[in-house]
């Protein structure tokens, strides 16, 4: 139970974390994908990759800037597929918070680091190299952050906390984007940083630093590791990869739905990256969006999901999960199919808003289905697990969407691409018990309405 103090003798003094009460270990939690969201936002989307690959790399060089970054992001996407389970495993091992600690401050540090990174050529290795070690990181941290979520919720209350803390994250990564967009990259900036040596772009390289810095401290002091025993001792890497595949095997006889949940969320969560991989290109090649428009559909975009994470949460916690995560994908369907036959910039304001309102209860509800469906004790192993499931299969909307523009010749119909995957990601999850994604409270209303019928 969340708040619990573990491992207390009589007589003995608390730990820091046992100083805090429920609601404060909630949003010490929640406070963390407020901070976290700034890297994906400003460093990986908005602000320091663009800088990389259209001011830093050289405009004749052997190879582009996008194609450079592209191999640095297949290098680090690698990485994470291949070593995220034993990452959690060896977090279940050596305790949740200390590996998100350590994993954040490899963030934090590759970040800061990001200001030596000057519009030359020469840096472009050295800038791809920490964007890589920054993202490597991140996921590392997300699956020990995502295997805290059963120590800050009750059964009955974690999909409104995990939609809270999604709702956050959107809303944090906002703040943060504009406030470095207007305060010190703009022409004319809050802050008169000049344009010259990409001085705007690096300093704000050191404000995500110290902003990820300051709300990943509260997790870290207020949110204890779940183990009440002993920890199980820990393992050369060779024998983690022995007992990883053990316990996949182990995983399939016990609990057969957990791998197709996996699976599942795998196939539908590569669908829902692509809405907003691909709504910014869309956006403009399709529908004539103006490029100096596009920033400000993309902070409309984050505040819908974020309204839509909160509202999701709610409704989980009296639906169940995979109601919530079905519902939003039949809602992502019908959108993305009336936007491949509707011409407009308008029709894509409403239709294209509407498929970012579905995205983040889908998310945020995948990440609480996995929490309940994880055994206490290998959190941290089951949620590597879901990060590699997902990396896995991370090509196929990209391939899919330039399969159906390239035999088109319009990138409209790659929205086409979008739906495939959303939908054989559902019927895929349909194969997962509903019951899997609900809480005991949800369960026993259900059981007493079948009572009394």
């Amino acid at each position: 139970m969340a708040g619990t103090e573990i491992g207390i003798e009589p007589g003995t003094r608390r730990p820091l974390h046992a100083r805090f009460g429920r609601r404060a270990r909630i949003w010490s939690w929640v406070s963390y994908d407020w901070g976290s969201s700034a890297f994906a936002s400003v460093i990986v989307t908005f602000v320091f990759a663009t800088y990389l690959t259209g001011t830093v790399a050289a405009k004749d060089g052997a190879i582009s800037g996008p194609t450079a970054l592209s191999i640095s992001t297949a290098v680090a996407g690698a990485i994470i597929a291949l070593t995220a389970p034993i990452m959690g495993q060896r977090a279940d091992g050596g305790g949740l918070r200390r590996s998100l600690g350590m994993w954040t401050a490899v963030v934090i540090a590759a970040t800061a680091a990001m200001f030596a990174i000057r519009p030359e050529p020469s840096y472009l290795v050295a800038g791809l190299v920490l964007l890589g070690i920054g993202t490597v990181a991140t996921e590392f941290g997300n699956v020990s952050y995502y295997a805290m979520l059963k120590q800050v919720s009750e059964d009955e209350d974690m999909g409104r906390i995990s939609g809270l803390g999604w709702a956050m994250g959107y809303t944090g990564s906002i703040f943060l984007l504009l406030f470095a967009y207007f305060g010190f990259i703009a022409k004319g900036n809050w802050f008169g940083v000049p344009a010259t040596d990409g001085l705007g772009v690096r300093i704000v390289c050191l404000l995500v630093a110290v902003w990820y810095l300051v709300f990943a401290i509260p997790v870290l002091l207020a949110v204890p590791d779940p183990h009440a025993g002993p920890r199980p001792t820990r393992t050369g890497v060779i024998a983690s990869y022995r007992r990883l595949i053990g316990d996949v095997r182990d995983l399939w006889h016990a609990d057969p739905d957990a791998v197709r949940f996996l699976i599942a969320s795998a196939i539908y969560r590569d669908g829902l990256a692509a809405v907003f991989t691909f709504g910014a290109v869309l956006a403009v090649s399709v529908y004539g969006m103006p490029a100096s428009a596009v920033l400000l559909f993309g902070v409309a975009a984050n505040i819908v999901a974020a309204v839509g994470a909160g509202a999701g949460g709610l409704l989980e916690d009296r639906l169940g999960a995979r109601p919530v995560i079905l519902g939003c994908i039949i809602g992502l369907v019908g959108s993305a199919t009336v936007l491949l036959f509707v011409h407009g910039l308008g029709l894509f304001w409403v239709f294209g808003l509407a498929l970012c309102l579905f995205v983040g209860p889908a998310q945020s509800s995948s990440r609480s289905m996995m929490a309940r469906m994880a055994p206490a004790e290998r959190q941290g192993q089951m949620f590597g697990l879901y990060t590699t499931s997902g990396r896995a299969v991370s090509f196929l909307s990209p391939a899919l969407f330039a399969l159906f523009a390239g035999v088109t010749h319009q990138d409209r119909w790659g929205i086409v691409a979008i739906i495939l995957v959303l939908a054989v990601g559902a019927l895929l999850l349909l194969q997962v018990p509903a019951a899997k994604g609900r809480s005991g409270a949800v369960l026993a209303r259900t059981a007493s309405l079948d009572d009394d019928r």
